[in-house]
């Protein structure tokens, strides 16, 4: 594609969507949190507030700036920068249970950080020293990191056509992405290129750096409020500094696919958990019985007490399989081995796959129980569906069941990827 070429695309794109928002550099450092117990107790002040004006800012397809900022600046977004370079070094079971924890209040929210987290652990695995010291001191500071990772167009979700280049002495980058949840919030977007010779790589890139240009045009029917549209870069300048070896993390027994994954299986547990917790107050607040019955209330009807029974234990359920997955995965980090990542990839495959399940359970049956007023649009409640469904797209679960049945039916260990 000539240079023409790519402004011309990248109008088309940019005529399409909204602009992005300003967000402005950052003025003052975020906290700093300590440990694993200071985090889960500020996740769970901040689910608090994050409920309020949920269903409000999904019917309006409003960005959650304010949300983000207070997210980022309450230090959860730092949490996972090592121990030794001034973060808290937090384990795999604390980040799973703050992702669960906000996604139960706003599930938006709580998949904008995934990519960021991603991005912290492939530093962590692939970036130079000077690299580390660099970008985690920002990130402890506040600095947020964006995602623009998969492409349209392609044959598959991982091929890319995003490339950087050697031209009259300098680095430049072009290409588009789209699904590029957590950009348009994001201080530093993080993009996934090819290089010359066709090796995957990261590229950390400034916002405001020219030539790269965000696009607010996500218009799914869930997951309303990530933001996740598209980024294109047209000739942007860049520096080997910037660069981090992608492909390196996968080549080796590492925990990249599985840190990943069980983000976005804390997601749709948080989105269970948030279903149910909404069914339950919406059955004791306002369902009637049913006429056949001779009780004063709807949740007295034996077949919903039953309904909320089954579905609380297979939340229970995923609740203790993302737990055993963040111990395992928590092991894989300290000893990364073709085994242990193996053990890891498949622990959060299930929780990945019951969770997919009692997530759309949860969100169908709190309809379901709560009876037609339960749609009034005033409430809300259909969010919970349609983000389960639009976040479980995000990787196929049919896969997992198939690495899974393969992993303890004939011993064949799975692949090493992003997906798993």
């Amino acid at each position: 594609m000539s240079h023409n070429d790519r402004r011309l695309h990248r109008e088309a794109a940019l005529v399409a969507g909204r602009p992005a928002p300003h967000i402005p550099p950052r003025r003052v450092k975020a906290h700093r949190i300590k440990d694993d117990g200071e985090a889960i107790a500020v996740a769970r002040e901040l689910a608090r507030e994050f409920a309020i004006g949920a269903a409000e800012r999904d019917r309006e397809r409003r960005l959650p700036i304010a949300e983000i900022e207070r997210f980022s600046q309450s230090g959860l977004w730092a949490i996972t920068v090592p121990k030794a370079y001034g973060g808290a070094g937090a384990s795999a079971v604390t980040l799973a249970e703050v992702t669960a924890i906000i996604s139960a209040a706003d599930s938006s929210i709580g998949q904008i950080p995934q990519n960021h987290y991603y991005m912290v652990e492939a530093l962590g695995l692939a970036g130079g020293e000077a690299q580390k010291a660099h970008f985690f001191a920002r990130i402890l500071d506040g600095d947020r990191l964006g995602n623009a990772f998969t492409e349209i167009g392609t044959k598959t979700p991982v091929d890319f056509k995003t490339r950087f280049r050697q031209q009259d002495g300098k680095l430049l980058l072009d290409g588009q992405k789209f699904y590029s949840t957590g950009s348009l919030f994001a201080h530093i977007v993080v993009a996934v290129a090819k290089d010359e010779a066709g090796r995957v790589h990261l590229v950390f890139i400034d916002r405001a750096t020219p030539g790269l240009d965000l696009v607010d045009d996500w218009s799914s029917f869930g997951q309303r409020s990530t933001g996740s549209g598209t980024v294109t870069f047209d000739d942007v300048e860049i520096t080997p500094f910037q660069i981090v070896d992608h492909d390196g993390v996968f080549e080796r027994s590492t925990p990249m696919g599985p840190f990943a994954q069980i983000i976005h299986s804390a997601v749709q547990v948080g989105i269970a958990r948030g279903a149910l917790a909404e069914t339950i107050s919406y059955v004791r607040a306002h369902a009637r019985p049913f006429f056949e019955l001779s009780i004063e209330h709807g949740y007295e009807d034996p077949h919903t007490i039953h309904a909320v029974g089954d579905v609380s234990i297979r939340v229970h359920a995923a609740d203790a399989l993302l737990s055993r997955a963040g111990r395992l995965l928590d092991v894989t980090r300290e000893n990364p081995t073709e085994g242990t990542v193996a053990a890891a990839s498949i622990a959060v495959a299930e929780v990945k796959a019951l969770g997919t399940e009692v997530a759309q359970l949860a969100s169908t049956k709190l309809i379901e129980l709560g009876g037609t007023r339960s749609t009034l649009e005033s409430y809300g409640l259909d969010r919970f569906w349609r983000n389960a469904r639009t976040h479980s797209l995000h990787d196929p679960v049919r896969w997992k069941y198939h690495h899974i049945g393969n992993y303890y039916l004939n011993g064949l260990l799975p692949p090493r990827h992003g997906a798993i």
